[in-house]
């Protein structure tokens, strides 16, 4: 863990933390933290990891510890002024921070990409930023030295999303994160232009659940509407946790179970992840259609071979359908050009010394290295 005399233990610790978002590069140290000191995030970041915690094996964020911030609203901490900017990630609620303090400034990137559903985003915080000078920019390079993989944008993947649904004659198993908004939704209008019931389980209706102040256009789990719930036979134990069964509890109205789906599969879009195929006692559907919306690394895993191998049993197909929640090269390239940063830092990348080929004012540093900026 880092070396931050007072984050884990004693005396003189940091006044605050900041959260870019939920996912567990990001958060996965905070339960080492002392409990006193508070955490700056989005409201998205708390909710995901409310659900994270409640269904993921992931770090939650307590209410005493979480403190609001609100996008574009300045928040004092100690002498500094902190900013947070909504960026376009893979997972909700993502920040980019400006951080100022005596007439210096130093911009975090968080992780963000150009190719989502909200490319405004990048273009707001680059008319925020015009007329500032940006002493320090810490960028997130994932896509240097990492190949870009599949380009296309969100609205893109949808069409191709929605394409492979309507050719199905069987039932869509969607392998992806509910916690990656943009893609739930692209398989919810998939299943709204292909007139099929998009069942999702509890965790997954949680968080539109959670959503629904805030992305309206989501819609809510019926009896008889859009949105279905699966109840997985994981989340009937009788050990499971009371927060999970309060949420079993609140999608009761809506749930359908699995001998409905199994008569009529060609109706249905279904959030499906490997541990489920236990439910399927009889084996899945003929021909089943599995979109596999992560990323490939996942696939080769261990849990994966099992589903593969279930799916092959009845002619089914698996398709990968993914593109990436981080910066592709060439955006990286640009979005820096545009902020003009006088100090580049990358983080959030496997070969930092590639911002070098492109920029000439790139500052390469260990963890734990200070970087002292002349006044």
């Amino acid at each position: 863990m880092p070396e931050i005399p007072g984050l884990y233990e004693g005396a003189g610790g940091p006044d605050a933390i900041l959260l870019s978002h939920a996912h567990m590069d990001h958060t996965g140290l905070l339960e080492h933290c002392q409990s006193q000191i508070p955490v700056y995030a989005s409201s998205g970041t708390s909710k995901m990891m409310l659900a994270g915690s409640l269904f993921a094996a992931q770090v939650g964020l307590s209410r005493e510890q979480f403190r609001e911030v609100l996008p574009e609203s300045p928040v004092t901490i100690g002498d500094f002024k902190i900013t947070g900017f909504p960026v376009d990630h893979s997972i909700y609620g993502c920040l980019a921070y400006l951080i100022e303090a005596e007439g210096q400034s130093i911009l975090y990137s968080g992780d963000l990409r150009s190719h989502g559903r909200k490319p405004g985003m990048n273009r707001r915080l680059i008319e925020v930023l015009q007329d500032k000078t940006i002493d320090v920019m810490l960028m997130e390079g994932t896509h240097f030295g990492f190949p870009d993989g599949n380009s296309k944008n969100e609205y893109e993947l949808e069409k191709e999303i929605t394409e492979l649904v309507r050719e199905s004659e069987s039932l869509v198993l969607a392998s992806f994160s509910p916690q990656h908004v943009d893609r739930l939704v692209a398989f919810i209008r998939a299943a709204i232009k292909t007139k099929r019931t998009f069942v999702a389980d509890v965790y997954t209706a949680f968080i539109m659940y959670l959503l629904k102040n805030e992305i309206p256009t989501i819609p809510q789990p019926k009896s008889a509407g859009l949105v279905r719930v699966y109840v997985p036979e994981s989340l009937r134990q009788p050990n499971t946790r009371r927060g999970r069964v309060q949420q079993v509890e609140r999608f009761e109205h809506a749930e359908i179970k699995l001998d409905e789906i199994m008569q009529s599969p060609e109706k249905y879009v279904m959030v499906f992840r490997s541990s489920m195929l236990d439910d399927f006692k009889e084996g899945l559907p003929q021909d089943v259609c599995c979109l596999y919306s992560r990323w490939h690394g996942y696939l080769e895993q261990s849990g994966w071979e099992s589903t593969r191998h279930s799916i092959m049993q009845v002619d089914g197909t698996i398709h990968e359908v993914h593109t990436s929640g981080h910066m592709l090269s060439a955006d990286i390239v640009q979005l820096v050009r545009n902020i003009n940063p006088q100090a580049i830092v990358p983080v959030h990348t496997f070969e930092p010394g590639r911002f070098l080929e492109h920029f000439e004012n790139v500052q390469l540093l260990q963890d734990g290295e200070p970087f002292l900026v002349e006044a």
